[in-house]
């Protein structure tokens, strides 16, 4: 009887420890599900708008400098000739002035999705620093978005898997911007260039790590055979 006892009470209990370790790691996983449940998001059978905002300006900008309209077509006809390039945008670089209102018209020539989304604008303003257009195959969506007051380059991306490492990257300059980036299809090499003063810094690394070498070993000899 007791040990019948025994037995129904450690069921029990491990039943229980099931459930509790379920709900955790249901409650663990929660924010990867809900992780857009703070951006204002638009969508249809057409695509999605993310974070658009046409009308709250960003801290330091007192008004609205400029309205500036871009549209922007996506698709395997735009693909600059190069490596693994099978997507492309009829357009890689973009300059605007600081505290602009910028709508984008977005046309995916393609049959699949495609997106246009620029990353690093402030966090406050745009739920992870995020604007988002996403268009259906063969579709077109349409979103504002206002730039801060800063001299910056932003990048322009699509998020379909490899899209991106496909062709379909741009960038985004406000101002004087704050250089050129990498690896933009059209504009820069396809790898991070290095500078004279990179191997200078790579250089003297080099040395300080060999002579660390030659010294460690010079004072484990010492240590072993000492005179």
């Amino acid at each position: 009887m007791c040990r019948s006892l025994q037995a129904s009470v450690l069921l029990l209990c491990s039943l229980i420890c099931a459930t509790v370790v379920a709900q955790v790691d249901h409650s663990a996983h929660m924010p990867a599900a809900d992780e857009h449940a703070h951006h204002d998001m638009q969508f249809d059978r057409t695509g999605m708008v993310m974070n658009a905002n046409s009308t709250e300006l960003p801290r330091g900008c007192k008004q609205i400098n400029a309205d500036v309209a871009y549209t922007v077509r996506a698709g395997i006809e735009y693909a600059i000739q190069g490596a693994g390039r099978v997507f492309g945008y009829d357009q890689y670089d973009f300059q605007v002035p600081p505290c602009s209102r910028i709508t984008v018209t977005f046309i995916n020539e393609d049959q699949v999705r495609h997106q246009w989304m620029l990353h690093g604008l402030p966090r406050y303003l745009y739920p992870q620093g995020m604007f988002h257009l996403e268009a259906s195959g063969g579709e077109t969506v349409q979103g504002s978005f206002i730039v801060p007051p800063d001299d910056a380059t932003y990048l322009v991306h699509c998020d379909v898997t490899q899209h991106m490492e496909k062709g379909m990257k741009a960038q985004f300059v406000v101002g004087k911007g704050a250089g050129t980036l990498w690896s933009i299809p059209g504009l820069s090499a396809d790898f991070k260039s290095v500078t004279a003063s990179d191997g200078i810094a790579s250089f003297l690394l080099f040395c300080s790590t060999i002579s660390a070498f030659i010294l460690s070993i010079f004072f484990i000899r010492k240590r072993l055979f000492p005179l």
